[in-house]
């Protein structure tokens, strides 16, 4: 049996070459891509969560395993509705539908989606940065940023109900375009027509994929390359024209009128020409020989820049509309579907705003204005008030009486975390040292927190806490560090601030697959050998998972029981032991003791 790599990597071949995928269903019988599939999902937290079935992570055994691919072997498998539940949409009332499909379908679905994105992924357009790897939305903003130099028209794009509305019967057809197996594309048929469970009363589905399933983004990612390949292929030729802009006619005779009056001596005239030609840009921005368009996509929403005039930008919205709707059942949201003017207002994409920059100021050292028709991305100042909102009462930053009954060492990092993670995310942004002010209102209740915890004030709180840290560019700056000594150990520090708000242009956060973690290889080398850690049976071995190693701690005064004492000795959130063990750590009994013990 070949390994799992071995066989990614001859999929991942013929979709480079361009070849059809065959003897897809056979695949699915291969016991390590399972493993491998188990390996990447039992450390997320909805690996424990159930869906319509008690099922989860929790037990995960190679009988599990070889039961799975029997029932696909023998045709038998069936896919179980997903478990409906609602979450808020940003910025409107509105709540958005997720599913939690059963453990046994993650998995297959994993496998499916490892085998389906090794053969597509080297297909995909470069435009495309959603749920990709080594793409994200950092991938995507700078792509903006470098290569739109000189866009005049924004057509930001959002497609209405976008995972919910797809088509199955167009899916189905895409696929099976280039995946030649149809006992395979039943399989993917049966999984959209799986329906879902929403307060116990069961719901067919006739379009859409659920968001949360493991192979939903690529699945989408499959259907709108058609969008992709159009957009590429079709639109930007059709609007694409000329190699550069003609020089502006005025900027042409001012130029020249400048070079007389340098002959003549006339210092104070050149001044005042100078200044006039300063104020006009150097290109005609109405050159109709020349057209550029450019276009990204992340997930359903997707921007395209273009130069040109309104009309044109018009009409490439209505083709794009045409498109959406006549191949692939789809429709742009007319509200969120906007042409703005890239230099007098900035077009919004993946949480930052965007602009064509004018400033004639700005020059660099051969005097040539520096800044005028670069594309700048911006943090945009609604977004600032809305993460200080989360720490402010009444406009005032307050103490989260949540946090009270944690350690000053989790208050701590709890803050850290948060700022860590907005600060990363906007560290393209011109305009990011605007997170000062984030800065000073989660200092503020961070201090007020702990302040409120010891039942002090937040200055002798400060005076306990503060020191100094040197941030990744050099520079010094001031932090609150909470050090926690540990005999015979490294000691735990955890510190809110110390980290540089100067732009970072070439920042990432971007979806890299992680290396493999030790942990994981070693999880998969003590399930194989099936060996009770506990009690040293060799029958009917499974793995234990807990959520989180806190769960482990016990009332003071009472004995843990041996399997705590073991996963918190190795702090490790898995144990693999036999039923029989297993059975006894969820019943709360003794389990049992290798001999040698």
């Amino acid at each position: 049996m070949q390994n799992a790599e071995t066989v990614l990597s001859i999929i991942r071949e013929r979709g480079e070459r361009g070849l059809a995928l065959e003897n897809v269903y056979r695949m699915l019988y291969n016991p390590n891509l399972y493993l491998r599939a188990y390996s990447k999902l039992y450390t997320n937290q909805g690996a424990m969560t159930p869906g319509i079935t008690e099922e989860t992570v929790d037990g995960m055994s190679i009988q599990k395993i070889e039961q799975l691919i029997d029932d696909i072997r023998q045709e038998r498998f069936r896919w179980t509705p997903v478990r409906r539940i609602y979450i808020s949409k940003k910025n409107t009332t509105k709540m958005r539908p997720l599913g939690i499909p059963a453990w046994k379908d993650k998995l297959l679905q994993e496998v499916i989606r490892s085998i389906l994105e090794a053969y597509y992924e080297t297909q995909f357009s470069d435009r495309s940065h959603g749920f990709r790897p080594e793409h994200g939305c950092h991938t995507a903003l700078r792509e903006i940023q470098t290569s739109w130099t000189g866009t005049r028209w924004f057509i930001e794009g959002d497609i209405s109900q976008y995972f919910d509305t797809i088509n199955h019967d167009n899916l189905i057809t895409i696929m099976a375009e280039k995946v030649h197996d149809s006992r395979f594309m039943r399989l993917i048929k049966h999984l959209l027509k799986s329906g879902y469970m929403e307060e116990w009363k069961y719901n067919k589905t006739f379009s859409g994929v659920p968001q949360g399933g493991v192979l939903s983004p690529l699945l989408s990612n499959i259907y709108l390359d058609k969008l992709d390949q159009y957009v590429e292929k079709t639109l930007i030729p059709q609007y694409t024209r000329g190699s550069q802009r003609k020089q502006n006619p005025a900027y042409k005779s001012l130029t020249a009128k400048i070079h007389r009056a340098r002959k003549q001596g006339k210092r104070d005239a050149v001044k005042i020409l100078h200044k006039q030609r300063q104020q006009l840009p150097s290109l005609n921005s109405n050159d109709s020989t020349y057209r550029r368009l450019h276009y990204t996509r992340y997930a359903d929403d997707f921007l395209l820049g273009f130069s040109g005039s309104r009309n044109e930008a018009e009409e490439i919205k209505q083709q794009i509309g045409n498109f959406l709707h006549s191949t692939l059942n789809l429709e742009l949201s007319e509200a969120k579907t906007l042409i703005t003017s890239a230099t007098k207002q900035a077009a919004t994409f993946l949480g930052y705003e965007i602009e064509t920059q004018i400033a004639n100021d700005k020059h660099d050292q051969t005097g040539r204005r520096s800044v005028n028709g670069r594309i700048g991305l911006r943090l945009p100042r609604i977004t600032i008030e809305e993460k200080c909102r989360r720490y402010m009462q009444k406009n005032k930053p307050v103490h989260r009486p949540e946090l009270l009954l944690d350690t000053d060492y989790s208050i701590v990092a709890r803050y850290q975390q948060e700022y860590c993670g907005i600060v990363q995310y906007y560290r393209l942004a011109t305009n990011v040292s605007s997170l000062w002010k984030l800065h000073w209102v989660m200092q503020t209740s961070l201090l007020k927190t702990l302040a409120a915890k010891h039942r002090t004030s937040t200055t002798k709180i400060a005076k306990k806490y503060r020191n100094k840290t040197v941030a990744s560019d050099g520079t010094t700056h001031v932090c609150l560090r909470v050090k926690i000594e540990r005999a015979g150990k490294k000691p735990l520090i955890a510190q809110f601030g110390g980290l540089s708000l100067k732009r970072q242009p070439w920042a990432t956060l971007d979806d890299k697959q992680p290396p493999q973690r030790r942990g994981t290889v070693e999880l998969l080398q003590r399930l194989l050998a099936e060996e009770c850690e506990l009690c040293g049976s060799q029958t009917n071995i499974q793995v234990h998972h807990i959520r989180r190693l806190a769960d482990l701690k016990t009332k003071r005064g009472r004995e843990r029981p041996k399997w705590v004492k073991r996963m918190a000795a190795r702090q490790r959130k898995t144990l693999v032991v036999c039923r029989e063990c297993h059975n006894n750590i969820h019943a709360g009994r003794p389990t049992q003791q290798k001999v040698s013990e």
